[in-house]
């Protein structure tokens, strides 16, 4: 690591992170809206967005600063197996094709905002619809956070904010303006503005990683001498193991953990709100077919981004936290100007997500906490202002997490916040396509779901901590291990048949279900189409 300041890769560093903040703001005024105190223009931007505007703002939603900085970082530290987001990222969207369209006509024709309006308005149940959302506003918290850690790690790497040894409050605060400025802008443009800034950030982080994967070989001999060097350190002794460091090639006994984790991440990836919030600001379901054709090339991206950590191994980083291992990389391989211009990549990587997760956690809590159970009869107006309040104080929340708990910690609970998010799948996906199950049902194979897998990821220990090490554990039955989040899914599907059966057996009430057939196919535009707010209380009933 180069000693002070670099300054050349500072000044390009804030050159593009400017120039971002004014697109923030400026955001506001773009696709102005007649009336702007609606959830529908200030948390989906109009539902207007076309294919390409789309695309960018679901790429810049789901490959965050996070992805840059921790998917690379996962094979430096332990080799081939953190392949496993490639595997995953090309599954989930045959996946989505099947039912994300269906989501956008059903939500399009009753205006739903979030997944748990629709999951009140199909199962007629508050309860769920309750669980729903207070699950994607846990899981979203953490994830929040992380993208934070990705702007620290770079303003680390520049020698931003001084040592460790510097005044807390002088060492955090380039990390506390960073999160002034994408506080206010989100404030005031709401889902416009990650949707602007991602045509930089997807830009940026295309140019990177195009000369990474071109430059960087070319500086450490080729792609031969890269894997050489890599396979080495895998083999080295980790201390606080008594096993090698990891492998360039997965053995027999991971191939389970392997294929269980991309299986259970495919099915998570669009539970989470922000996921939902994206699609759903999509102009038509054609938008949305589209989008699941060509969102593959961030795929082909993340592959080659994840050979990142190979290099690092091969030009000899060494960090004390992984997660600085390619912003090191950067510096160390790169010419100062074009370094910033990387750190630029990563930096608004993370403001994006966070501003697009952010809204989606606050439109979670107006529409299905607030709206629900505190003042049913808030007006499109003060539902705004609530959830305007609410992203400035869930990015406070992620903030105070990152500032004052250790940064592995934050990386644990975001694999819980998977483990949890995959619960609310049979509610969502099950009930865009039958009502066969009962809502009681759905409800306990939730709470069976979220218990167990908590309790088995408290249970998993690694080197550096006792509980929450992990996300793989032994699988019952099977005695091999995978991906906690899948069994805990698995268990909540079983549950929830079982208890349908009960429940129909006694004939305990099912619910109104306020949808039509014809709601899964609609299009802008149709006839019959209604862009009114989802009914609650006794209007719920037709």
């Amino acid at each position: 690591m180069k000693d002070g300041v670099n300054g050349v890769a500072l000044a390009v560093f804030l050159f593009f992170f400017v120039a971002v903040t004014v697109m923030g703001f400026l955001a506001a005024r773009w696709r102005k809206a007649e009336n702007e105190h609606s959830l529908d223009e200030w948390g989906l931007g109009g539902r207007s967005f076309g294919t390409w505007i789309t695309w960018f703002l679901l790429g810049g939603d789901l490959y965050t600063a996070y992805t840059f900085v921790a998917v690379p970082a996962a094979i430096y530290a332990a080799g081939a197996a953190g392949f496993f987001a490639v595997p995953y990222t090309i599954l989930v969207y045959p996946l989505i094709f099947t039912f994300l369209p269906r989501l956008w006509s059903v939500s399009h024709r009753h205006g739903y905002v979030t997944t748990s309006d629709f999951v009140r308005g199909r199962w007629g149940s508050k309860g769920l619809s309750l669980a729903v959302a207070l699950t994607g506003i846990l899981a979203t918290m953490p994830y929040i956070a992380l993208q934070l850690v990705g702007i620290q790690a770079v303003l680390d790497v520049m020698g931003v904010g001084g040592s460790e040894h510097t005044n807390w409050f002088v060492k955090d605060l380039p990390l506390l303006i960073a999160f002034g400025v994408l506080a206010a802008y989100t404030y005031s443009s709401g889902l416009r503005a990650p949707a602007l800034i991602a045509f930089v950030k997807d830009t940026l982080i295309y140019i990177v990683i195009a000369v990474a994967i071109i430059y960087i070989p070319i500086k450490l001999g080729g792609f031969d001498e890269i894997f050489a060097k890599a396979g080495a350190a895998y083999e080295q002794i980790n201390p606080a193991t008594d096993k090698p460091r990891g492998s360039l090639i997965p053995g027999d006994s991971a191939h389970w953990g392997y294929a269980t984790l991309a299986f259970g991440s495919a099915l998570a990836l669009f539970m989470y709100p922000h996921s939902i919030t994206a699609t759903l600001s999509s102009r038509s379901r054609d938008v949305i077919r589209r989008n699941t054709t060509i969102l593959p090339l961030y795929s082909l991206m993340l592959g080659m981004l994840a050979l990142l950590g190979f290099m690092a191994l091969a030009a000899g980083v060494t960090v004390s936290n992984g997660q600085l291992a390619i912003p090191q990389l950067f510096e160390n391989m790169f010419p100062d100007w074009f370094a910033g211009v990387a750190f630029a990549a990563i930096g608004i990587g993370a403001l994006v997500p966070a501003a697009i997760m952010s809204i989606a956690a606050a439109n979670l809590f107006t529409r299905n906490i607030y709206k629900d159970f505190i003042r049913p009869d808030a007006t499109p107006e003060q539902e705004t202002k609530v959830s305007k309040l609410v992203s400035l104080l869930v990015k406070v929340g992620a903030l105070a997490f990152v500032l004052t708990m250790d940064k592995t910690v934050a990386i644990n609970f975001q694999l819980l916040g998977g483990i949890w998010i995959l619960q609310t799948f049979p509610a969502l996906v099950g009930g865009l396509f039958t009502r066969w199950f009962h809502r009681w049902a759905l409800l306990g194979g939730w709470a069976v779901g979220m218990i167990y897998g908590t309790a088995a990821a408290y249970g998993v220990a690694s080197p550096t901590q006792k509980h929450f090490g992990g996300s793989s554990a032994t699988i019952p039955g099977i005695g091999e291990i995978g991906y906690i989040g899948l069994t805990a899914f698995v268990l909540n599907v079983i549950v929830t048949v079982v208890l349908t059966f009960v429940m129909r057996a006694v004939k305990a009430p099912e619910g109104v279900d306020e949808t039509r057939p014809s709601d899964y196919t609609a299009d802008a535009g149709e006839p019959g189409v209604r862009r009114e707010p989802p009914k609650v209380g006794a209007d719920a009933a037709r």
